[in-house]
């Protein structure tokens, strides 16, 4: 039967659960183990796809179309296992199809309560995604003591009851504090933090700190006695330069070796060959490229988590070490783009930043500086070459502008869009896109047909596509009835490629999104722009 680690957090949030959940589903699936890993979100929005990124971070999509917490993209990233929609659960989605059930008259009458019936439906969550499994971490939003994460905790206690402490275990990741007017690292918080957690039943079996530095055996013994754990089960998670990194440090603090232990599991020895392989190609870099992120959502580092780590698995593979420039669409000048090898211009929703976002992809396009758009960044692409190729001046998306009269981006005819229920209005998922021979789109993924996800609602107006084609315009990828655009490029560029869909949600660090990666392999043959170069010297159209 499939066994089950829920991994808890304590004292503050943001101290890495998601990359430890990953982690050791890295380190558990390298033993032969079948693994998968899940999120249980304790915030009352059903999913994070309307949710500000600002606040939230990036929305990470699943396969099957699933709007997610950006943690499932560490989990993918670090296993290689596709996750489907069962992998996120959040409070909303539970009390909604509670709510549901009991208008339908399903608890006949009763009393609905937290207990049992909000605890049973999350317990049927995580029971209902193992599909057979070795091995289920299930990673529990938040911190002990936030009273919305206490239905979690409760579900998980019983399930640890249900299926006997042989075949269930917690991990608690928790942080330890260096005080600097004292010189002191301080267990104390992790002490209380645990006290918490068995306030609600449940003692966790393992603990993984994590601090600025590598703690001492002071430090772990003073933990094991106070917090009642087996010493080798204290886990030491300093601060490390590379989140991927993390599973070799964990393997060298024996984290899986301390579950196999627990749960009885007799798996053998991790082979990490492969991802210590993969990590060596960091060593004897010498040359660095710059390339800019223009976008809008700049006030929480993780709203454009994916693309950033894609750029990075690209970065590897092409031995190039990789600066990110943060250039904001709504307030920027255009000497920011020189001295930049590329620039992305990523997905995003609303008016905001898009004139910025137009302004400088003219500029790369007639200045020849690699560009990759992603998803919105394809449709700035398309209202900047109409309007300033095609001579079409007021062209723009009916996202932006409700009265333009030249709507080159527009929700199409036979879409049939939930509009009242925002949250289901995109079309989202994998898709196939068709990809036109004899172009920098074949020369990239080289199949014919691909499938990458998509998160979106507008698309390229057909309309237009006959004026925009006419005029160098070059649609490399369409769905396979034609009627969608999913690529776009223009010739006698280094690169200049853009997408509807979002290569980035399905990039690993031993395997690049072919888009990232060929961008990057175009942007490190790229000398920086000459500052001093005369307008009439700039390419014309």
């Amino acid at each position: 039967m499939t066994k089950y680690i829920f991994v808890t957090g304590g004292v503050v949030s943001g101290l890495g659960k998601g990359i430890t959940s990953a982690s050791l589903g890295n380190l558990l699936k390298s033993r032969g183990l079948s693994v998968v890993n899940q999120k249980l979100d304790p915030y009352i929005n059903v999913d994070p796809d309307t949710m500000n990124p600002f606040q939230h971070g990036e929305v990470f999509v699943t396969e099957d179309g699933a709007t997610t917490d950006l943690d499932l993209g560490h989990y993918e990233r670090f296993t290689g296992v596709n996750l489907r929609k069962d992998a996120n659960v959040t409070t909303g989605s539970i009390y909604r199809k509670v709510i549901e059930r009991e208008r339908k008259g399903d608890y006949l009458g009763a009393t609905v309560q937290v207990i049992p019936h909000i605890t049973d439906e999350i317990k049927r969550r995580i029971k209902g995604i193992s599909n057979d499994v070795d091995i289920q971490i299930t990673e529990i939003g938040g911190t002990v003591g936030d009273i919305e994460i206490l239905p979690f905790l409760e579900a998980a206690r019983q399930i640890r009851k249900e299926f006997g402490q042989e075949n269930v275990m917690f991990v608690h990741v928790t942080l330890v504090p260096f005080i600097g007017p004292s010189s002191e690292l301080k267990t104390k918080p992790t002490q209380h933090s645990v006290s918490m957690l068995r306030s609600y039943g449940i003692s966790p079996d393992l603990i993984v700190l994590r601090s600025e530095q590598e703690l001492n055996d002071e430090i772990k013994t003073k933990v094991s006695l106070f917090c009642d754990v087996e010493y080798e089960n204290v886990i030491n998670a300093p601060d490390l330069d590379d989140i991927y990194d993390v599973p070799v440090k964990m393997f060298e603090e024996g984290l899986d070796a301390a579950v196999d232990k627990r749960l009885s599991l007799n798996s053998e020895s991790p082979e990490l060959e492969e991802w210590k392989k993969m990590l060596s190609l960091k060593n004897g870099v010498e040359q660095s490229i710059n390339i800019a992120i223009l976008g809008k959502y700049f006030g929480l580092p993780d709203s454009y988590m994916s693309v950033v780590e894609a750029l990075k698995h690209s970065c590897l593979q092409n031995k190039v070490t990789l600066n990110v420039v943060w250039i904001d669409a709504d307030n920027f000048d255009l000497n920011d783009l020189k001295n930049l090898n590329g620039v992305v211009v990523p997905g995003g929703f609303g008016y905001r930043g898009i004139e910025g976002k137009i302004m400088a992809i003219e500029y790369l396009r007639k200045n020849k500086i690699p560009f990759l758009g992603i998803c919105l960044g394809l449709q700035c692409a398309v209202i900047e070459f109409a309007r300033n190729v095609c001579g079409i001046s007021d062209a723009n998306s009916s996202e932006f502008s409700q009265t333009t009269k030249n709507p080159v981006i527009d929700l199409l005819p036979n879409q049939d869009l939930e509009m009242n229920d925002v949250g289901a209005s995109m079309r989202l998922g994998t898709y196939p896109c068709k990809i036109k021979i004899d172009t920098t789109a074949k020369s990239i993924y080289e199949n014919e047909i691909i499938y990458e996800r998509h998160r979106h609602r507008y698309e390229v107006n057909n309309k237009f596509r006959n004026q925009l084609e006419s005029n160098g315009l070059v649609f490399s990828g369409l769905s396979p009835d034609e009627d969608l655009v999913e690529m776009i490029e223009i010739k006698d560029h280094p690169y200049f490629v853009a997408s509807q869909f979002h290569p980035e949600f399905k990039s690993r660090p031993w395997d690049p999104a072919p888009m990232f990666n060929s961008f990057i392999a175009a942007s490190k043959k790229i000398n920086y722009f000459d500052e001093n170069i005369k307008d009439e010297h700039k390419v014309k159209d």
